[in-house]
């Protein structure tokens, strides 16, 4: 009766976690993960911010959305190998975001608001978009230089 090793040691999930690891290291990812997280704050606060809190339909919708944004982006850093896929989730976020003053209950389509919620929408989109890059970094590289292929069975 033979043993098989766990997954846990399998070369191929060794190789994974090393590679997310140096994706999350480098400055470019600690960055998009820092302007990411202030996008988050920022779209939480900005009906306070830039002052259109009376229109509370689009004031709780960025409230939700942005804290919501702030927590999918925030956990890059610690986590990568577990949070890669919620950069998905991070770039719907930010197309609501772009959209939801026209999409929202009431009249809210203010300057301000449309304005404040298209930046902040299209800069989520954008870091999400990074994030969501950043886990393809490296791949196909090392073999076109010759690099291992797939494993045989």
């Amino acid at each position: 009766m033979t043993t098989h090793p766990s997954i846990e040691q399998h070369p191929d999930l060794a190789e994974m976690r090393s590679r997310f690891e140096r994706a999350t290291t480098t400055p470019r990812a600690q960055a998009v993960e820092t302007l990411a997280l202030l996008t988050g704050l920022y779209l939480a606060a900005s009906p306070w911010i830039v002052g259109f809190n009376g229109l509370t339909t689009l004031a709780v919708c960025n409230l939700i959305t942005g804290v919501a944004y702030a927590l999918c982006m925030g956990g890059f850093g610690s986590a990568y190998e577990r949070t890669h896929a919620m950069a998905w989730a991070a770039i719907a976020i930010g197309a609501w975001t772009i959209v939801s003053p026209w999409i929202v209950a009431g009249n809210v389509d203010t300057t301000r608001a449309v304005v404040s919620n298209v930046i902040c929408g299209a800069v989520a989109l954008m870091c999400g978009l990074a994030m969501a890059g950043m886990s393809g970094t490296g791949t196909g590289r090392a073999r076109g230089r010759g690099g291992p292929g797939p494993m045989p069975m």
